[in-house]
């Protein structure tokens, strides 16, 4: 790994912060003063400091994102802003990336990592990890539908979806509603809605597994996940 990644992850400030620090020779490497950035070190067998203490690497960043709508949940775009865009460029040098996707119009919890065993965990059509919305439809949404959706629906394709939990929060013509899916398949929820002939107006996803949105993150704005949600995400609790 180059050095200044090394201490951009470790914390000691972005890539044109620490290439100061490694000009001043504060850096040293095996008790010897290193002042390239390109240097590639192995922090789990050589001995990185700081002004004289030990550099403690980290591996990896967990991030719980509020994303907005209009952002894509992708790590690049030629033309449009991504979630990667939202990030501070202390935590964008982890290179960090959505662990599955909200659509473009679509708002709410949306968790980055550079943590792949995690992501692969999370998405794993094994493993059935719950995810639940709060949606506004247009059209009544009724018993009938919670009944619909808890026995699968048969989406446009075939598809025919595993047992929904649809919860009413306010009737009438415009509906309001929250779902809990356990599969992630494109515009799910969207095309559930359709296949019982109603449209999704607004979708936020609230919670993820194990984690929900924290209410103190307004929109575009973003926090480190704690270690007790990140112990269970891991399923460590």
């Amino acid at each position: 790994m180059r050095l200044d990644k090394l201490l951009a992850n470790s914390g000691y400030g972005s890539r044109k912060e620490v290439k100061k620090l490694l000009k001043s020779g504060a850096v040293k490497v095996d008790d010897k003063v290193v002042k390239d950035a390109k240097n590639h070190v192995n922090h789990e067998t050589q001995f990185v400091t700081v002004f004289g203490e030990e550099v403690e690497y980290r591996e990896f960043i967990y991030l719980m994102l509020h994303k907005p709508q209009g952002v894509l949940s992708a790590i690049e775009d030629r033309s449009q802003k991504t979630v990667i865009d939202l990030l501070e460029e202390e935590d964008a040098m982890f290179e960090p990336f959505p662990v599955g996707r909200l659509d473009k119009d679509t708002e709410g919890l949306l968790l980055l990592t550079n943590d792949g065993q995690l992501a692969h965990q999370l998405l794993s059509p094994k493993k059935h990890v719950p995810k639940t919305y709060y949606a506004v439809i247009l059209g009544e949404v009724t018993e009938e539908d919670i009944i619909a959706f808890k026995n699968g629906v048969t989406l446009d394709d075939g598809y025919v979806t595993m047992p929904a939990d649809l919860t009413i929060l306010k009737a009438g013509n415009q509906s309001e509603i929250e779902l809990t899916i356990m599969e992630g398949k494109f515009h799910q929820v969207k095309r559930m809605f359709l296949s019982v002939d109603k449209k999704v107006t607004y979708l936020k996803r609230m919670k993820m597994g194990p984690l929900e949105l924290d209410e103190e993150l307004n929109l575009g704005e973003y926090r480190e996940l704690t270690d007790e949600e990140i112990s269970q995400l891991k399923g460590e609790e």
